[in-house]
Parts: C-alpha cells; sequence; structure tokens
C-alpha cells in the first residue's frame, strides 16, 4: 500500500510514501488535504495512488505548470467538455499559457505571474509576437481557464490556493472590447449586389438577413427551413475542431430559435435549392447532413474558409472593411435603426434578453435619441400650432 488517509478534525489528508529519505533513512510521506468527506478523500488518494503505479507519480514540487495542464488537467477535460471547447482549451494552453509561463512549479505559481503574463498578452500576445497583442477578452478567456485548471488542483490538494482568485486579468468594458464596425443599409445593399455572381452569394445573403452566425449558417440543413411559411429553425452549427468542422450544438439555450425569412430570402433560397438538386443529380454526388450550403464534394464548409472568402471578397468590393461576425451586428443595427423592438431583434439573434441587446448595439442609441427627442416635439408642438392655427 502507498497511501492511506488520515482523519483530523473535519478534514482528509492522503498520506502518499514516497520512499525512504537517503538522509536520514526514515520512510519519507507527504501529506495532501483531501477534503472534508470520505467519499472525495477516497478519489484524492485514488488518484495519487493510481499515478504512483504509473510511474507518473511526482511530488507536487517538481510539477511545472505546463506539466500539470497538459499531462494532468487536460486529458481529464477530453471527455467532460464539448470538442470545440475542448480544442480551445488545448489551443491555449500550447499557445499562450505553456510557453511564456509553463515552466514556472505549480506551487511556486504567484498571482503577480499570473498579472505579468496578462499583460504580456496584451501587448504581443498573437500568435509568434506578430500583429500585437491580444484582446482583453481573449486574455480573460485564458485566464478562466487558469483558474479552473488551478482550482481542480486546489481541491485535489496538488496546490494549497488557487492564485488565479487573487490575480487581476484586464477588465472589458460595457458593450464589448472592440469597438463595433456596421455597414449602413447602402452599403450592405451594394455589397450584396456586386457579389450576386459568386459562389459565397446565398450563404452571404442569408446570413445579412437573419443576423444568423457563421457556423450556424454554415450547419443549417434542408429539414429545418420551410420555403412555405418562410421560416427556419436554428439548432445545431458548424464548428472549427483542430483544423476540421464538425457538427454541434447552438452556442446557448436561447440560441435554439425560429427565424421568419422575408420573401427576397425565399426566393434565393428556392433558387439555390433547385441549382444544388441539379448539380447533384449531374455529379451523382450524395450529402447526408442535407446541409444547405456545402462544398462541391457535399462535405461541410470549415467556417474559417467561409471568413477568409468572405475577406476576399470585401477587400474587392472597395467598402469598409468589416468581419463575417459584424454582418450580424449589422443586421441587428440596421432593424434597431427603423424601429424595430429590441425584443424582437434579441429573440432573432438568439440573444439572453432585449437588455443584452441593446447594451452590445449601444452604438445605435444615439441617433435613435435624436429621433425621440424630434418625434416628441413634433407630437407636442407641431401638432398644437396646426391646431392653433385651424
Amino acid at each position: 500500500m502507498r497511501g492511506h488517509l488520515v482523519h483530523r478534525g473535519d478534514r482528509y489528508y492522503a498520506v502518499v510514501y514516497e520512499g525512504i529519505d537517503p538522509a536520514t533513512g526514515k520512510e519519507r510521506h507527504r501529506w495532501y488535504p483531501a477534503g472534508t468527506t470520505r467519499k472525495g478523500a477516497e478519489k484524492v488518494l485514488g488518484d495519487l495512488v493510481k499515478r504512483v503505479h504509473d510511474g507518473d507519480y511526482r511530488a507536487p514540487e517538481r510539477i511545472t505548470l505546463g506539466d500539470y495542464l497538459v499531462e494532468r488537467w487536460l486529458p481529464t477535460k477530453k471527455a467532460q467538455l464539448r470538442p470545440s471547447t475542448y480544442a480551445s482549451y488545448k489551443n491555449n494552453v500550447e499557445i499562450h499559457i505553456k510557453p511564456r509561463i509553463g515552466l514556472i512549479p505549480l506551487q511556486k505559481l504567484q498571482p503577480e505571474d499570473l498579472d505579468t503574463f496578462y499583460a504580456q498578452l496584451l501587448i504581443d500576445g498573437k500568435r509568434n509576437g506578430v500583429g500585437g497583442g491580444l484582446a482583453p477578452k481573449s486574455v480573460r478567456i485564458i485566464h478562466g481557464i487558469i483558474r479552473k485548471a488551478l482550482a481542480d488542483a486546489n481541491r485535489k490538494g496538488t496546490v494549497i490556493r488557487n492564485v488565479a482568485d487573487l490575480a487581476d486579468p484586464p477588465k472589458i468594458r460595457v458593450g464589448g472590447s472592440r469597438a463595433m464596425t456596421v455597414w449602413s443599409a447602402e452599403e450592405l445593399r451594394q455589397f450584396l449586389a456586386g457579389i450576386e455572381g459568386s459562389e459565397w452569394y446565398a450563404p452571404i445573403f442569408l446570413a445579412a438577413n437573419t443576423g444568423m452566425r457563421r457556423g450556424e449558417v454554415l450547419g443549417l440543413p434542408w429539414r429545418n427551413v420551410d420555403l412555405n411559411t418562410g421560416r427556419l429553425v436554428v439548432d445545431q452549427q458548424i464548428l472549427s475542431v483542430e483544423y476540421g468542422a464538425q457538427v454541434a450544438d447552438v452556442k446557448t439555450t436561447n440560441s435554439r430559435r425560429t427565424i421568419d425569412i422575408n420573401e427576397r430570402t425565399v426566393a434565393m433560397l428556392k433558387v439555390w435549392r433547385r441549382q444544388q438538386l441539379e448539380q447533384r443529380l449531374s455529379t451523382g454526388q450524395r450529402d447526408d447532413d442535407d446541409f444547405v450550403f456545402t462544398r462541391p464534394d457535399g462535405k461541410p464548409i470549415h467556417p474559417d474558409f467561409f471568413s477568409q472568402s468572405w475577406a476576399k471578397l470585401v477587400r474587392e468590393s472597395g467598402l469598409r472593411r468589416i468581419r463575417l461576425h459584424d454582418l450580424r451586428h449589422t443586421h441587428a443595427s440596421i432593424l434597431l435603426k427603423e424601429g424595430i423592438v429590441p425584443k424582437v431583434v434579441s429573440e432573432r439573434l438568439g440573444h439572453s434578453s432585449p437588455a443584452f441587446t441593446m447594451t452590445v448595439y449601444q452604438h445605435v442609441l444615439p441617433g435613435m435619441q435624436a429621433d425621440a427627442a424630434a418625434a416628441f416635439s413634433a407630437a407636442v408642438f407641431d401638432r398644437r400650432q396646426v391646431n392653433d392655427d385651424a
């Protein structure tokens, strides 16, 4: 037996045998805090003993942050997380965390180490330091990964405290971490007219007219499109997972929604459906998933390829450059400026609440406030003048 439990006061401790101390000739044991319940303590002890038997055990002071994350923490998370979430964790660990602070011994990691790390990421955190720093939101995501990992280490007794709780990640200002860039209705009209002959016209037209995310557009199956009623259902998406494209659930519960589409969009989809069926008949191609938009071989389109193709079309158009995701913002901004109530816009976008929608699109408010002031003046004063003249 290489380990046992000790109960002292209201806490349990897992005690692991580490061999004979060469300096004293006595047995050496290490104590690990294992929680307040015997069941939890038995799990901690079991994990420690297994690592001893597997030859994977190292004294805590010899484990680096990078080794802990890659060898111990990430493998336990793979079965617990969605593939896209796990891939995001893994990429952030390998690209950002391990190269910069991975060699720090886990037990010697300090809040100041994390504060300095976050500051560096904001300055030159992009891959290979090219292109400047990461956005505050991205740095906070990395902070969240470290915090979760250290919380698990603390719960299992590998560290005595979670230093990430004491660190200061960058704050994200209300409304987002970057200035939102959107097109006007005229700019969007001009762009769509200019790409009408492009292979990307149909998915971009749908995104522009619904505010759907890129993964939701690419993951939309024909079974979720009712061209008779002019409605479609969003209940899945295509995600980029370790350089591949995978079908996954939508982002949140609110993202699962029904969207009404206008007559122009219905007409466009009918034409697109007819062209797609004709192509499949001529080539013998099958699409078992029945996606509305696919590669020539019927397989899902990779989201990054969609974004890259969008960027090329925007450059060629000569219009102000916006991201593909900004097309979603453009849809919402135009609706709000046209007086559509925030609740309806929120439902189309799949937001958690109208309040969140208005927080995100607060840049639209100044113009709406001016319109409201003018409308009030017209209602109170202009109408009174007309009545007085009569």
